[in-house]
């Protein structure tokens, strides 16, 4: 036994000297962390955004670090962004977003299969096909608020703000996406597909960093068979209502050889993709239009302007104000990863001169976030919510912001930017943008409590798009017309 001991802690030694590194001159500066492997997995996961301005502040703009036995190097220099994101020969978008598809929907689909269903979504999420979509989101979004709050309702009804939008949009998404109104899979219904989601949303980001409990892993798993079996190819046909696009993806998957539990866990990838950030988008624009006074009256003297028939169909109609307040929510609350693997070695220039080397096997990482959106060198008082923080002084959209005396090309980033960039993102802002002008025009919206500051955010969804709350905004509400 002494001797399996002996072996086994010599082999442990062997590997951490055959994997230790050192930094070479041409290398960005190397913070290892003090434990072996692990690195700073623990302290990244649990907030990314302190830590790597921590490590900011240490090493500057770009910085190596081991993250359970990878070696991560930042780039926190908006300048220097495009390096990374236009270079597709050196650096690999799609290994490490199949490594999370595998871990999180337990699908494996190839760079064809991924590149082809992008094509496709560009297609129908664009043109003619988006003003298609955006007239079924509208119609399913009455519908949901009508049920929600029904004419002839009198009392006030209070709920909390991110389950009110979360719920509703998720609801109107799905039906507009997927059908389900005429599906009669039991597993179907609404409000029983979106409880299950919403316990699949709440554990994501522990099932993509692998730190899952075993009760955890049991509920994850029942949790994502209800999902497949609601979201199963056989009930959701073009005669269940749902979309073109479910459509032509189902096409695709089938012309490449997918089997149905294949297409089924695809398509619980793309609920999460379509669905995981409108809500949350749509929770904090009305919270913070809500906690400051002045924002909500100009979003809604603006409102008070478009007609009431089809508002945002129309491309002629402009709304400055709102897509500010938007804009300056997006800049507070998205935080998604740009992850790329460096699948050879690479030289990376540096917008001040500087160049580094990127070794082979290492993964890149961007952080909008931190850099631009919340640099205070870019943005005065950057925890500040303002909502015509994206407006000049005659009303026009303001795009010029700087830093180091340049002006910057990506002063926000909600959407990612480049090929890889959202393909859905107008049909996100068109739909964030609906539910916020009926919910505005159509109803009373207010806090319970007037004083009433937005919850923090939860520090564990850095990386993984739209930020959540860790708590929520109790309000209350009620048609209009029922005073």
């Amino acid at each position: 036994m002494i001797w399996t001991i002996l072996l086994l802690v010599q082999v442990i030694l062997l590997y951490f000297i055959l994997t230790q590194r050192s930094r070479s001159k041409s290398d960005p500066p190397l913070d290892r962390g003090i434990i072996p492997w692990l690195g700073h997995a623990l302290e990244f996961g649990k907030d990314a955004s302190k830590f790597l301005n921590r490590m900011k502040l240490k090493h500057g703009n770009i910085f190596t670090v081991r993250v359970a036995g990878r070696y991560v190097t930042v780039l926190l220099d908006p300048h220097s962004y495009d390096s990374v994101m236009n270079d597709s020969e050196s650096l690999d978008f799609t290994r490490y977003a199949q490594v999370l598809m595998e871990r999180i929907f337990k699908l494996r689909l190839s760079h064809r299969q991924m590149a082809k269903a992008k094509a496709m979504m560009t297609l129908h999420f664009m043109g003619m096909n988006l003003a298609a979509l955006n007239s079924t989101m509208s119609r399913h979004l009455k519908a949901l608020l009508k049920a929600e709050m029904p004419q002839n309702q009198k009392d006030w009804k209070q709920k909390g703000l991110f389950d009110f939008s979360y719920s509703l949009l998720f609801k109107a998404g799905y039906l507009t996406l997927f059908g389900g109104e005429k599906n009669n899979n039991s597993s179907a219904d609404l409000s029983s597909v979106y409880e299950d989601y919403k316990k699949f949303d709440g554990l994501l980001t522990k099932i993509a960093r692998g730190t899952l409990k075993s009760d955890e892993k049991r509920t994850a798993q029942s949790i994502r068979d209800k999902l497949w079996e609601a979201l199963a190819p056989a009930g959701l046909t073009e005669d269940a209502g749902s979309s073109l696009w479910l459509h032509a993806y189902r096409c695709l998957l089938q012309e490449e050889g997918a089997d149905e539990e294949t297409q089924t866990k695809a398509l619980l990838m793309q609920l999460w993709a379509t669905q995981g950030n409108v809500g949350p988008a749509a929770f904090w624009l009305l919270g913070y239009l809500l906690t400051n006074p002045p924002a909500l009256t100009a979003v809604k003297r603006e409102f008070s302007w478009i007609s009431q028939e089809a508002p945002f169909m129309d491309r002629a109609v402009k709304t400055p104000v709102f897509d500010s307040a938007l804009e300056e929510t997006l800049r507070l609350t998205a935080a998604p990863f740009i992850t790329r693997e460096v699948v050879q070695e690479k030289k990376l220039h540096m917008a001040d001169g500087q160049e580094y080397l990127l070794r082979k096997g290492d993964r890149v990482c961007l952080f909008p976030f931190n850099s631009p959106q919340m640099d205070p060198e870019i943005y005065q008082e950057p925890q500040k919510y303002k909502y015509d923080r994206f407006l000049n002084e005659d009303g026009s959209v303001k795009k010029d912001f700087y830093k180091a005396g340049r002006c910057l090309k990506y002063y926000t980033m909600p959407w990612g930017a480049g090929t890889n960039g959202c393909v859905g993102k107008q049909f996100a802002i068109n739909t964030i943008k609906q539910f916020a002008y009926m919910v505005l025009t159509n109803y009373d919206l207010e806090l319970c409590d007037l004083n009433a500051q937005m919850p923090e955010v939860n520090p564990s969804h850095y990386g993984f798009g739209m930020l959540q709350p860790k708590g929520d905004l109790l309000v209350r509400y009620k048609p209009k017309n029922t005073h």
